[in-house]
Formats: structure tokens, C-alpha cells, sequence
């Protein structure tokens, strides 16, 4: 019964025992900026395409979120990729991540 080796794994950058959320991937979200007059604030549509239960006709749905845009960079228009984040405020919980393609 000695005390001085006991089998504890050092924490450095080979150690992964605190870190359970680190290789969870970010979700992204890619849409359209419907609306950018609203001041670090982006309305971004994203549209999807569902099947229909009973007739399996393929219908596109839109669904419209608020995004925090910092510097106030995309334009309506604009094609961009978003990602969620803690609440900013009632409705905005996500922040824009690129502009990956501007309008015009």
C-alpha cells in the first residue's frame, strides 16, 4: 500500500477527460438573407424540402430565423451560412458564420 504511484492520467493536450463536448461538430445552416435593416441583425430564410405524407409530392418549406451579425457584413440577398449560439435575445439564438456568396 504505497502512496507515491497511482495511475492518474496528466492533463495536457493528450488528455480528453474534462472535454466531453469537443468533438461534437457545429451545426450549420445555409439560406438566403431575407431582411438586413435591423442593426447587427440578419432575417436569413431557410428553405428545405419535405415529402408528403400521403401523396409523396416533394414540397419546399421555409422556415425564417434571426442571426446576430456583428459587423453588420451581409446584405439581403446574400447567400449565408449560420450556426447556433446561446440566446441573444427573444428570438435570436444564432450568429452568422460567412457570407458565402454575395447578391448581384
Amino acid at each position: 500500500m504505497s502512496a507515491t504511484s497511482s495511475p492518474t492520467p496528466e492533463r495536457g493536450a493528450d488528455s480528453d477527460s474534462g472535454s466531453q463536448h469537443a468533438a461534437a461538430a457545429v451545426r450549420t445552416l445555409t439560406g438566403q438573407v431575407v431582411s438586413s435593416r435591423m442593426h447587427k441583425t440578419i432575417a436569413v430564410s431557410i428553405e428545405r424540402v419535405v415529402r408528403h405524407r400521403t401523396y409523396g409530392k416533394y414540397i419546399r418549406r421555409t422556415t425564417q430565423l434571426l442571426a446576430h451579425d456583428e459587423h453588420n457584413e451581409a446584405r439581403e440577398g446574400d447567400t449565408v451560412s449560420i450556426a447556433p449560439c446561446r440566446p441573444l435575445s427573444r428570438h435570436k439564438s444564432w450568429r452568422l458564420v460567412a457570407v458565402l456568396e454575395r447578391a448581384g
